[in-house]
């Protein structure tokens, strides 16, 4: 399933915007939400695996586009998961050999696509470390969304980083409370100590938000805008435009 996530964008030229009728970010420019601020709120629910190059290619711009819309709209954004990889080993794999293995003579190409596009967002593409099991980041991020989705949002932010750019290993105990500790997460060691802690939640996650997609990133916004895989910063803008309306 970890093709899902690389190749989803490998074949999509022009990022696609559909129609979408269902249905705390907060603000990394607000620290909460408000009524009162004569804005209009825009609701992000993001589906997403702390091991998709893509989600934390998208995660980035859309920051961007939120930094640039800031002066017209509240956001709250939350985080929900998804699993590329469900039988992946929770002691990890290399994963350089990993994606060899996976995805055979595209393998490179794939690599030295995403290395670019990592560069044009100013970081570097590491592929030093391990990959495997994202159970215990996702239960650390419903954890900290509890403690409000401002925590939530820059968690995902430290984990995408530490894994993408520090040959950090998500599965890792220490680089998880490394993580917490850095955005505030409080109790986070004590929670991830029993492994039966929030599992329950990570489900009910996974069939509220992720169960009908088949590829991340997957953006929800405000119940009426759909959107898949790294969108660029305008596409998001766009759809905050729509979705007000």
């Amino acid at each position: 399933m970890f093709l899902n996530c690389l190749v989803a964008l490998e074949k999509v030229t022009a990022p696609s915007f559909f129609q979408f009728k269902d249905r705390r970010y907060l603000s990394i420019m607000a620290e909460s939400v408000s009524n009162n601020t004569g804005k209009k709120l825009v609701r992000i629910d993001v589906s997403s695996d702390t091991v998709c190059p893509w989600c934390f290619v998208g995660k980035r711009n859309l920051d961007k586009a939120i930094a640039a819309s800031k002066d017209r709209f509240d956001f709250e954004i939350k985080w929900h998961p998804f699993f590329l990889n469900p039988s992946a080993p929770k002691e990890g794999v290399n994963k350089l050999d990993f994606y060899r293995e996976k995805f055979g003579s595209r393998a490179e190409g794939i690599l030295a696509r995403m290395t670019e596009i990592f560069k044009g967002l100013g970081l570097e593409y590491n592929l030093s470390g391990l990959t495997g099991n994202t159970l215990d980041s996702h239960r650390l991020i419903n954890f900290a969304g509890q403690q409000g989705l401002d925590k939530q949002h820059k968690l995902a932010e430290e984990l995408f980083l530490g894994y993408f750019t520090q040959a950090k290993y998500v599965g890792d105990r220490e680089f998880l409370l490394e993580c917490a500790q850095k955005v505030g997460v409080e109790g986070a060691a004590k929670f991830l100590e029993d492994p039966n802690n929030g599992v329950k939640e990570v489900n009910e996650e996974l069939e509220k938000y992720s169960a009908h997609i088949t590829g991340v990133p997957f953006y929800v916004i405000n119940g009426k805008q759909k959107l898949s895989g790294g969108q660029p910063p305008e596409v998001f803008q766009k759809a905050f435009e729509v979705s007000t309306k």
